[in-house]
């Protein structure tokens, strides 16, 4: 899932989103209100942590124009100020919940959790393929009752791929959920991460489950729909313009902002 951290205390901020990118969310940093605003315009986000205190607009405001502006993901507040009359402020700009500081970073990773089992889409903390078990609470992945070991960027994109099982997902897509604004579209990572998803998935004799639609995306799933190929290591020609010619934000010349970023 992709996260928008808004906090301007750059050592609370680091602390944060480096404990979020270990529990395989990808997260995104707004230091003020202007620039979690324009995050929010350009990015898909799965749910958003944000400060009381920040430079203006303050996040009241910015809760305020993130919900006129129709955005309905999930919205944690998270602040010092823990006064009844704060709290209710929060929620009534339309935050969804509210966590003072300090806080156990254990508690604000169940809030999240709660949240996004609140959100449109059920997240549900067990999901199996064909023999293929994740476990999101534990981040881990069995085959066939065999444990495989996986990187923290592994799990997300295995995980993003078995809640859209059966529906071929574009590496845009992909890119906007999997990755944070870092992600250099013009680079093969998605591919190179699709085809360690195979060794360690599809390893024989197991039947594939990774299945490539060329020019479209992946697909998890039992069969590959007419037009996809469980070829290992096939890439997916044409992603590359793709992912820029359909997403603005993430072509460098459309976005000044991502320019000469690189991928982590």
């Amino acid at each position: 899932m992709r996260i928008l951290l808004v906090e301007d205390d750059p050592r609370i901020a680091n602390f944060v989103a480096k404990g979020l990118r270990e529990q395989a969310y990808a997260v995104d940093v707004a230091a003020n209100g202007e620039d979690a605003l324009y995050q929010a315009s350009i990015n898909p986000y799965d749910l958003a942590i944000l400060d009381v205190m920040i430079p203006a607009p303050d996040g009241f405001e910015v809760c305020r124009r993130l919900r006129q502006s129709g955005l309905r993901f999930p919205i944690l507040m998270l602040t010092a100020r823990d006064a009844t009359d704060d709290r209710v402020q929060g929620l009534d700009t339309g935050a969804d919940d509210y966590l003072t500081k300090p806080f156990e970073f254990r508690e604000l990773l169940a809030r999240l959790r709660a949240l996004l089992r609140r959100s449109a889409e059920l997240r549900p903390n067990r999901i199996a393929v064909e023999d293929l078990v994740l476990d999101t609470a534990a981040q881990t992945a069995a085959r066939g009752g065999r444990q495989i070991a996986l990187t923290t960027k592994e799990y997300a994109l295995l995980e993003y791929l078995a809640r859209h099982a059966g529906r071929v997902v574009g590496r845009e897509e992909i890119s906007e959920h999997v990755w944070d604004e870092t992600f250099d579209p013009f680079t093969n990572t998605i591919e190179v991460y699709v085809n360690r998803l195979r060794r360690k998935i599809d390893a024989p004799p197991a039947k594939p489950l990774i299945h490539t639609r060329r020019g479209a995306g992946y697909m998890l799933g039992d069969a590959a729909p007419g037009g996809v190929a469980a070829a290992s290591g096939a890439a997916v020609p044409g992603d590359k313009a793709k992912a820029g010619q359909l997403n603005p934000g993430a072509n460098p010349a459309a976005n000044p902002r991502a320019a000469g970023k690189k991928h982590v």
